[in-house]
């Protein structure tokens, strides 16, 4: 059953955290399309690539709330995410937002088939939906009563999961 709320109204009234699990290899196809293209290119990164994103980082994490996501992957990484841990998760984490990588390149995915989302204080989920070209269509915002799953969810990605700066230390480019 879906919430008449949006992702943008649970963004908007989260009062301490906020948690994405992300898990495709590729999201080209939605937002910081233009940035993709220039990382393709070979061209460095923007003056102020994501500026408007950090910034609201920065004015959540100030306030004390916390923003965090673990990215389930297997190496050697696309380009993709070449593109979005190099450029975005680095960036991201100058205005506060916390990253971890669960890498399943040698182990077995204890999320299998569990769909990307965004869930706010424990009680309030956004399950993402994308096509096979990595393009956002949009999300559905359930009701609080569908959280527990969610939940258990996180506590599973995390239980997993090393911090991205680590990781990145061992694998990143």
């Amino acid at each position: 059953m879906a919430s008449s709320r949006t992702l943008g109204d649970l963004f908007a009234d989260f009062d301490r955290e906020a948690f994405r699990l992300e898990t495709l290899d590729d999201y080209s196809g939605s937002g910081n399309v233009d940035a993709y293209r220039v990382f393709q290119s070979g061209r460095p990164q923007p003056e102020g690539y994501n500026a408007g994103w950090v910034n609201e980082l920065r004015e959540l994490t100030n306030a004390g709330k916390r923003v965090y996501r673990v990215h389930v992957l297997k190496r050697p990484l696309t380009e993709y995410l070449r593109f979005e841990l190099g450029w975005g998760y680095l960036t991201n984490m100058t205005g506060g937002e916390e990253f971890f990588i669960l890498d399943v390149t040698e182990a077995p995915n204890p999320l299998e088939g569990v769909p990307d989302f965004w869930l706010f204080d424990s009680r309030d989920t956004a399950v993402m939906r994308y096509d096979g070209a990595g393009t956002y269509l949009g999300a559905d915002v359930l009701t609080q009563d569908e959280a527990a799953s969610y939940v258990a969810y996180r506590e599973a990605a995390l239980a997993h999961a090393e911090l991205f700066t680590d990781w990145w230390a061992e694998y990143g480019e």
